[in-house]
Formats: structure tokens, C-alpha cells, sequence
């Protein structure tokens, strides 16, 4: 077996933000990231139900192939309002808190915690 050559090829490494939608210059990336966030806290209680994707369909008040899109990560079409409406069905509270950002010249950011 042979070894491959060092220092033939440069491999070119970017330290990403935390945010893969700002990486890649989406415009609305805080707000795609939290949507990915809710979406996954979603999956995640689905699976943890054990609940077919028609059963938390039936749950959800969508069909089965919205479900599935969700799971592939098509959520644009989805308001931040309807994912929470989604977990508020699945059993679970949202809260929402405001809070003072710490560098005041900046804007203000969309984030997600599940507790």
C-alpha cells in the first residue's frame, strides 16, 4: 500500500462562522439558521416518539410528504410562526425572549435554544 506524497497538494481550509447559511452568503441566514434549528428539534422529537411520518403528520395538521420535506431540509416555505405552531402540537412549549444584544452598534439576532 502505498502512502500518498505530503506537501504535493495544498488543501485549502475555511474556519466557518457557526452559521453555514451566512458561509454561503444567503442574505437571510440568521433566520434560515433558527428555521434549521426548529426543524431539527422537530426530527428530533419524532424520533424519539417513535411516530411514523403520517403519524406526525395527523399530529402536525400537514400530509405525510410535507413531513418528509421537512426532513431533507426544505423548510423555506415554512414562517418561523408555523415551525413553532409544529412543536406546540408535538407537546412541546416555545418561548420566546427578548433580550439586550451586548455590542449596541450591531443589529440584533435570531437564536434558537431547546431546554
Amino acid at each position: 500500500m502505498s502512502r500518498p506524497k505530503t506537501g504535493a497538494e495544498e488543501i485549502e481550509v475555511f474556519v466557518g462562522s457557526g452559521n453555514v447559511y451566512a458561509d454561503l452568503g444567503y442574505p437571510d441566514a440568521e433566520e434560515m439558521l433558527a428555521k434549521a434549528d426548529l426543524v431539527s428539534e422537530i426530527g428530533r422529537i419524532i424520533r424519539a416518539r417513535r411516530l411514523t411520518q403520517v403519524q406526525a403528520a395527523a399530529l402536525m395538521g400537514i400530509d405525510q410528504p410535507k413531513v418528509s420535506n421537512l426532513f431533507r431540509g426544505q423548510f423555506r416555505g415554512y414562517s418561523m410562526h408555523r415551525l413553532m405552531e409544529f412543536l406546540t402540537r408535538l407537546g412541546r412549549d416555545v418561548e420566546i425572549v427578548i433580550g439586550r444584544q451586548k455590542a449596541p452598534k450591531r443589529l440584533g439576532r435570531i437564536r434558537v435554544r431547546v431546554g
